[in-house]
């Protein structure tokens, strides 16, 4: 069993290519029990986001809080608080707030779509 809260989990500043003022946070994942997903707060800040990239696994999303888009397969979707998408496998993506507004959303993915993390 495990229960927090979002703001006792400490957040991680992400650094890399192609990617401006996003930070992660591991909410659940096989420390807190749950062994083969790891579901993950995203934050960007206004004018913030994510990579484009693609992987070989889906993932899950609902957007928490903000304004933003979504790029998915060559489209561009307006997301804000209350849209979900599925990211299949393999879909180039990219979570941009540019929507005048942070954007925060829970990311779950299988265990192998999380650094650090690895199947037994």
């Amino acid at each position: 069993m495990f229960v927090s809260h979002i703001d006792k989990i400490e957040g991680i500043k992400l650094k890399g290519d192609n990617l401006k003022d996003a930070v992660k946070k591991v909410l659940i994942g096989p420390k807190e029990g749950w062994e083969d997903h790891v579901m993950r707060l995203f934050s960007l800040k206004e004018g913030g986001y994510t990579p484009k990239h693609s992987h070989p696994w889906i993932h899950v999303n609902i957007i928490l809080e903000g304004k933003g888009t979504l790029f998915l397969e060559g489209k561009e979707y307006e997301v804000e608080r209350g849209s979900v998408a599925l990211v299949p496998e393999n879909a180039l993506h990219q979570y941009r707030a540019d929507r005048g507004e942070k954007l925060e959303f829970i990311c779950i993915v299988p265990l192998k779509g999380e650094s650090g993390y690895q199947l037994k």
